[in-house]
């Protein structure tokens, strides 16, 4: 038996109990003789007739209408018949039938009951809702996240009409999709890659035969003559030359897309991608003290990619963070034409100058990364999303700080 229907019985049987314990009091108190309220009210209006002196006929005219059980006091005769219970007490010398009917409020444990009963049967319908809708659907999807981590992607997520995960399993299956087109594309291009790879290499071996046959004869001193050294130092240059062109497609084979970073072009607010940024590093940079300020924003439709843009903005902000002297960041804008310009400055700079030009190239770290962890990928990635989407960035250094400045195309 499951833990949750262990506790669903647990909950039952604790209700009943008070259910049980509810009832046990009620009918404890009302078996009291001391405590029945009949008893009660028939010593109260003994105690009102004797401190009024009242006469027989005016104890028998008395109104009950404020005594709950009471319904009439008369003198006692005996053999008389009577309709309701009664006792009888002796008033002023004389005996007198105080007659009472308790069922006035003997619908009260059936109110009681009712009232625990229906709370019972509230909490067991909340107890199956959550296990048929929120338990029981977890569960059955419960492994599906370690099989996305074992790279089970071929397997399409289950349809849930629970409107609670409907739209997470939904979600789930986009990610899964996504995952599995980009290990297509990753094997496939890895695939080229390879070919590629092999088969400029192969090239390579015909002028490296070459460089090899000119510099065994030039050293062994077969040409005799210096027009034939002069062919061989030739055509060694020639095949240095081939080589080299054959390593530069090796190398930009090796640069060229290998991230696969796409792009989705559409229109979005500044604003929109301007608030995800300060809300999560206004707590951010709060816990470690760095004073950050934003612009007041002046709103304007942006051509791009909404998520690659915010993606953009976290890299310059972790930039900022890891290599600014941690005192402030500041957020400012700009206009340029038909483009809105989005300035980075975190206050602190001991980059060198000469480095500005290689700071965003492919693995480029500079001197201020000593004993930093990172990949010299973060400002590459930024560059390439903003040129793919038909923008721009560049850095510059001020007297005392650092500025980033993203180029973004107005719709």
């Amino acid at each position: 038996m499951s833990k949750f229907k262990i506790l669903t019985l647990w909950i039952v049987i604790v209700e009943m109990l008070l259910i049980l314990l509810a009832n046990g009091l009620y009918f404890y108190q009302n078996n009291d003789s001391d405590g029945r309220l009949y008893l009660v009210e028939a010593r109260r209006v003994i105690k009102e007739i004797e401190e009024q002196k009242l006469e027989a006929s005016q104890i028998e005219a008395m109104n009950l209408n404020k005594y709950e059980t009471l319904v009439k006091v008369r003198e006692f005769a005996r053999g008389e018949a009577c309709d309701n219970d009664y006792l009888v007490e002796e008033i002023a010398g004389k005996l007198y039938r105080i007659e009472y009917a308790e069922e006035r409020s003997s619908r009260l444990p059936l109110y009681i009951n009712l009232s625990l009963f229906g709370m019972m049967i509230v909490t067991i319908i909340v107890l199956v809702y959550v296990h048929n809708k929120v338990l029981k659907p977890f569960h059955d999807m419960s492994n599906l996240s370690y099989e996305l981590a074992k790279g089970n992607l071929s397997m399409p997520v289950k349809e849930e009409k629970s409107k609670l995960f409907g739209r997470f399993l939904w979600g789930m299956d986009m990610l899964r999709e996504k995952l599995e087109d980009n290990k297509e594309r990753e094997l496939e291009f890895q695939k080229e890659r390879k070919t590629l790879i092999l088969s400029l290499s192969h090239d390579i071996k015909t002028p490296l035969s070459s460089i090899e046959l000119y510099s065994k004869a030039l050293l062994e001193d077969l040409y005799h003559t210096q027009e034939k050294k002069d062919e061989a130092l030739q055509g060694i240059v020639r095949n240095v030359k081939e080589i080299k062109g054959y390593v530069d497609e090796i190398v930009t084979a090796s640069r060229e897309d290998f991230l696969n970073l796409e792009v989705s072009m559409g229109e979005y607010y500044l604003s929109e991608v301007m608030k995800v940024t300060e809300s999560y590093y206004k707590d951010k940079l709060s816990v470690i003290h760095t004073e950050f300020q934003v612009e007041e924003i002046s709103e304007c439709i942006l051509k791009g990619d909404k998520n690659r843009m915010v993606e953009v903005l976290q890299n310059v902000m972790e930039n900022a963070i890891k290599y600014g002297d941690g005192k402030s960041i500041r957020i400012s804008f700009g206009e340029e034409e038909d483009c809105k310009l989005v300035h980075i400055e975190n206050s602190g700079c001991n980059l060198k100058k000469e480095e500005l030009s290689n700071l965003f190239d492919s693995f480029y770290r500079g001197s201020n990364s000593t004993g930093m962890k990172g990949s010299g990928l973060g400002l590459y990635i930024c560059k390439t999303l903003m040129r793919k989407m038909d923008g721009e960035i560049f850095a510059e250094m001020k007297k005392d700080s650092f500025c980033v400045t993203i180029v973004v195309r107005k719709a």
